[in-house]
């Protein structure tokens, strides 16, 4: 444990040498020699110039010293405070796939915090995940996906399906129809669906990975596209939005994904009744 090291070197710093520093230690000088031999053969370099003036920092020591204030910060906030916080705390990880539950899982934070009084441990909205994976390997607990994971460890809850509308921006002349098309690109089930609704050949398409940010690129640029009907339904009833009136919804799949060997399943289930809920509010 390098610690008490870190710790050891910031005090040399702060009481102005190895000797002051076990003073204030109540350890031996021999003790305090050690600890710095120990972090610098760590580090492989040394962190102090020691001459008949006084011991002073390399520059490799000036470098490293920000990194130890921020590593013996985070200890003690880990050392002392988390337990303390973590009395309050839910131990769940829930993360999602798709940038179009972002806002689902702040609202389900939410929720939980309102039903067990406690707050929600980790939200995970980093897209590059892949979910399956990411339970199987206990990096998260749940996980909201539209595919099914081949991962043997998890298994899929199936949830009622995300619809997502097609929308337009009010054209200044000719068709709706005929506007640039907005893709966010979600997954083989949406690509499909969209290579039967768009024409190829037409060049339209513009792909966008991000949710919030497509509807946002479209209503100030232009377009059509597919969206969740809980970011759309304000701008329909502003008219800044229009249904495309031949084109039908797009069901999307949701699914649940937990471990097959999770000891809380009782718990999980819970929070399937609650994006239930949550879902249902919405649409």
């Amino acid at each position: 444990m390098q610690m008490a090291a870190i710790e050891t070197f910031l005090q040399i710093i702060e009481h102005g040498g190895f000797h002051a520093a076990a003073r204030q230690l109540n350890l031996p000088q021999t003790t305090v020699s050690a600890r710095i031999r120990t972090l610098e053969d760590a580090l492989s370099n040394k962190l102090f110039e020691r001459g008949a003036s006084g011991s002073t920092l390399t520059r490799f020591g000036e470098e490293f010293r920000p990194f130890a204030q921020e590593m013996v910060s985070l200890w003690k906030i880990a050392a002392t405070e988390l337990p303390d916080r973590m009395t309050s705390r839910l131990s769940l990880r829930v993360g999602a796939q798709l940038s179009i539950w972002d806002p689902l899982l702040v609202d389900l934070a939410i929720a939980l915090e309102q039903g067990f009084g406690k707050l929600v441990f980790a939200l995970n909205f980093d897209h590059t995940l892949d979910m399956g994976e990411a339970v199987g390997n206990h990096i998260l607990d749940l996980a909201l996906s539209h595919e099914k994971s081949g991962d043997p460890r998890v298994s899929h809850q199936q949830l009622a399906p995300e619809l997502l509308l097609p929308v337009a921006t009010p054209p200044e002349s000719g068709r709706a129809e005929d506007q640039l098309f907005i893709n966010l690109d979600l997954g083989e089930h949406y690509r499909n669906a969209v290579q039967q609704r768009i024409p190829q050949q037409t060049g339209q398409n513009l792909f966008l990975g991000n949710c919030l940010m497509a509807l946002r690129y479209m209503l100030k640029r232009g377009g059509q596209g597919l969206f969740p009907r809980y970011l759309v339904d304000p701008h329909l009833e502003e008219g800044r939005l229009i249904l495309l009136p031949q084109s039908e919804p797009l069901s999307l799949p949701c699914y649940l994904i937990s471990r097959k060997d999770s000891p809380a399943r009782e718990q999980h289930q819970q929070v399937a009744s609650c994006l239930s809920d949550l879902r249902s509010v919405s649409e």
